[in-house]
């Protein structure tokens, strides 16, 4: 097959995709939900649903036997999908956070499933919509909740926050290199009148990093920051760990776990924990047979992780960074 021929699937594929209300191109939406090994009569878990993207084909392939149980703590998007998969008779929409997966299926009567996948990045539909306050493109009120009935917003963090928690989650959740800088031009900034918008953080950004600095950047030179927020805001990284033990215990034998990431930060966490579980042996390196007597739990599958094909890119620039991982339950 043709790049061009590929490309042309893809786009048409997104396009279907653009169609719903809440807009969100499925990254990886073939290799993600093959990874699951979805089987007739399966329970399954979307820990991310999203606009339902990845959920949708779950179901398709479940043939309408078995149950797919989709989770988000996005109001707008738990009320998208429901729209487009509520019609489904083997389909429950949950609103809550991946992070407590086991309390949310027990809830619902669950306790061992066969499959889960999460995707870990921000919704299109989340960066697109100026007022939700995702995106350093246009001036918006500066929220970056993925959960609006929460009450912690990008602002509060801006306005509140003393110096030194400012310069831990800039470093610790973005790795920026000028994080003493922007939070110094960001405390100078809300003496005088309160961060507002995103208008007014990226405006802090270019003033603490050299404009010499910011044109040698490949990237916009906000990005970092409004990575770091949005982790703080919503608390992404510090439950990961656990979460994904919990999924791990979830499984059957023989259920399979996929893992989507955007960043390196959170990708370290998740081929950590994998790796983890996969070896959890403690004994010492030249200590001959194993006495601690822990066990694999699951084995990692396609080893160094999938990237998105080229043709994906091509159509869905935003799919770039992604990283798809996995494993089996054994």
């Amino acid at each position: 097959m043709s790049f061009d021929t590929k490309t042309d699937q893809v786009a048409s594929q997104m396009a279907a995709q653009e169609g719903e209300q809440f807009k969100h191109l499925s990254v990886m939406l073939e290799e993600t939900v093959d990874m699951l090994n979805v089987r007739e009569g399966g329970i399954y878990v979307d820990g991310t649903l999203g606009g339902g993207g990845h959920s949708a084909e779950i179901l398709r392939r479940l043939n309408g036997t078995g149950h797919l149980y989709g989770i988000d703590r996005d109001n707008d998007a738990l009320a998208a999908a429901t729209a487009r998969l509520g019609g489904a008779g083997n389909f429950t929409a949950i609103k809550g956070n991946f992070h407590d997966v086991k309390e949310l299926l027990a809830a619902h009567g669950v306790e061992k499933i066969d499959g889960m996948m999460i995707d870990l990045g921000v919704s299109s539909y989340q960066l697109d919509t100026a007022e939700r306050g995702f995106s350093y493109h246009a001036d918006a009120p500066l929220d970056m909740r993925m959960d609006q009935d929460q009450t912690l917003t990008a602002a509060e963090i801006v306005n509140t926050w003393p110096k030194d928690e400012l310069v831990r989650i800039l470093r610790d959740y973005s790795e920026e290199k000028w994080a003493v800088r922007i939070a110094e031009i960001i405390l100078e900034h809300r003496a005088q009148k309160p961060l507002e918008t995103t208008g007014d953080l990226v405006a802090c950004v270019d003033a603490a990093i050299p404009k010499k600095i910011r044109m040698q950047d490949s990237g916009h030179s906000a990005r970092r920051t409004f990575q770091a927020l949005r982790i703080a805001v919503n608390d992404e990284l510090e439950p990961l760990h656990k979460a994904l033990e919990d999924m791990a215990d979830l499984l059957r034998p023989g259920g399979q776990l996929a893992v989507i990431t955007f960043h390196s930060l959170e990708d370290r966490i998740v081929k950590q924990t994998f790796r983890r579980l996969a070896n959890p042996c403690t004994c010492p390196p030249r200590i001959p047979v194993c006495i601690c007597g822990k066990k694999p739990v699951v084995k990692v599958l396609c080893g160094g992780g999938v990237k998105p094909s080229k043709e994906e890119i091509a159509v869905n620039a935003r799919s770039r960074s992604a990283m798809l991982r996995g494993c089996v339950k054994l």
